[in-house]
């Protein structure tokens, strides 16, 4: 199985990573003067964050440039969904940052590292 974004194959398979973090808990805590104690309001369950690292190859500085915009248009605010090579699908998720480094030729064209971190907003 291949690694998709919203059904779209945008990544390269090769050294390609997805480690995702754990969810948290947010919570509203107040004391009152003269009162002992506290009250704690519990907000619920927040969202995790997901980093994808991996390298993108191409056989020309144009089709890299294609590539690289055509993942970055995904960094519009809106929620979108990874399936991994293992069939995981990961849902609700917002592209925060696409960062490309590294870019480097080989006997076949360029090649760039990349890091994408997404925030998985949680469902209620």
């Amino acid at each position: 199985m291949r690694v998709t974004l919203d059904s779209q194959i945008l990544f390269d398979e090769q050294a390609l990573d997805i480690s995702a973090g754990s969810f948290s808990r947010d919570s509203i805590e107040r004391v009152v003067p003269g009162l002992d104690g506290a009250i704690s309001i519990d907000l619920g369950r927040r969202g995790r964050q997901i980093k994808q690292t991996g390298t993108l190859r191409a056989k020309s500085r144009e089709q890299m440039n294609d590539r690289i915009d055509a993942i970055s248009a995904y960094m519009d605010g809106e929620t979108h969904t990874l399936v991994t090579r293992s069939g995981r699908e990961l849902a609700n998720l917002r592209m925060d940052s696409f960062k490309v480094s590294g870019e480097h030729s080989n006997g076949t064209g360029i090649v760039v590292d990349y890091e994408i971190v997404y925030t998985q907003l949680a469902c209620t």
